[in-house]
C-alpha cells in the first residue's frame, strides 16, 4: 500500500517552525560566553582596592588600542596581566611591548592604600622605553 506524502489542502498554513538555526545560534553564543568569561575575570581576581572617583560618562576606546596592564596590590606585588612578576622583570617586559608594530596602553591598577613613590617608580620605568600612552583604573563611586 503505497502512501501519498501529499497535503489535502495546499492553503493550509504550515504549522512547524524549523528552530535548527536557532538552536546553533544559541549554542555559539553560549560558547563564547563561556570563552570570555574566564578572560575577563582574570584581571579581577588580583585582590586590588582601587581608588574612587565620581560616576560620569566615559568615551568609548578605540577598537584597535592594545592594553596592558600593570598591577601593584597593597602589598607592593607588581603583575604583568594576571601573572606576578618581580620589578625586576619589568624593564624586560616593557621593552618587548615597546618594540612592536603598535605599542599598548599601559593600564596601571594600583591599590589605593600603596606607597605613592612604588606608582611614580613604574611611571619612570614605564617612560624610559618611551611608552606614553599610560591609564589609571579607578572604581566609581555613586
Amino acid at each position: 500500500m503505497a502512501r501519498t506524502f501529499r497535503r489535502q489542502r495546499q492553503t493550509a498554513p504550515i504549522s512547524e517552525l524549523n528552530v535548527t538555526n536557532l538552536i546553533d545560534l544559541g549554542f555559539t553564543l553560549l560558547i563564547i560566553f563561556m570563552i570570555a568569561t574566564p578572560l575577563i575575570n582574570q584581571e579581577q581576581a588580583i585582590q586590588i582596592n582601587l581608588p574612587n572617583e565620581s560616576k560620569r560618562s566615559q568615551a568609548e576606546p578605540d577598537k584597535d588600542l592594545r592594553f596592558q596592564s600593570i598591577s601593584i596590590n597593597s602589598a607592593g606585588q607588581y603583575f604583568w596581566g594576571d601573572r606576578p612578576v618581580a620589578f625586576a622583570e619589568l624593564p624586560a617586559l616593557l621593552e618587548r611591548e615597546s618594540q612592536a608594530a603598535k605599542p599598548p596602553v599601559i593600564r596601571i591598577r594600583a591599590d589605593w592604600n600603596l606607597q605613592y613613590q612604588k606608582v611614580v617608580t613604574l611611571m619612570d620605568e614605564i617612560k624610559k622605553h618611551n611608552l606614553s600612552k599610560i591609564t589609571f583604573d579607578t572604581q566609581t563611586t555613586d
